[in-house]
């Protein structure tokens, strides 16, 4: 079974007041670089983006890296992806501290985690 983690890129990045509302596209583009490189257990990484985060990063497939360009809001595209990932099989986690989104993945049998933990792991 294949190990996919989902992240919630605007929670990620906003989860840090580093100056990211100045430039979105930037922020995304330092997580990108931070999620390509990091060791991690899993198979597969899926970044999702919005708004203007989405200019930060091109979507598609960079190694075990796949970013997705929410067409409106990220969190109807987190639950996509991890329904979607969830129904072929795969242990899935998704990252982010939105309780409302965490009890919508949960419910299709995926698990969480909060941005802190995935910031941890990838500085490590």
């Amino acid at each position: 079974m294949s190990r996919v983690l989902v992240v919630d890129g605007a929670n990620v990045v906003g989860s840090r007041p580093d100056g990211w509302w100045r430039d979105r596209a930037r922020a995304a583009a330092r997580l990108h670089g931070r999620l390509a490189v990091a060791d991690t257990s899993y198979d597969e990484i899926v970044l999702v983006l919005e708004g203007q985060a989405k200019a930060g990063v091109p979507r598609g497939r960079d190694g075990h890296l796949r970013t997705v360009h929410a067409p409106k809001d990220g969190d109807a595209s987190i639950v996509k992806e991890s329904g979607s990932a969830k129904g072929q099989g795969h242990d899935v986690v998704v990252i982010t501290a939105d309780r409302a989104l965490a009890q919508r993945v949960e419910s299709l049998g995926c698990r969480t985690m909060s941005p802190s933990w995935l910031l941890a792991h990838i500085d490590a």
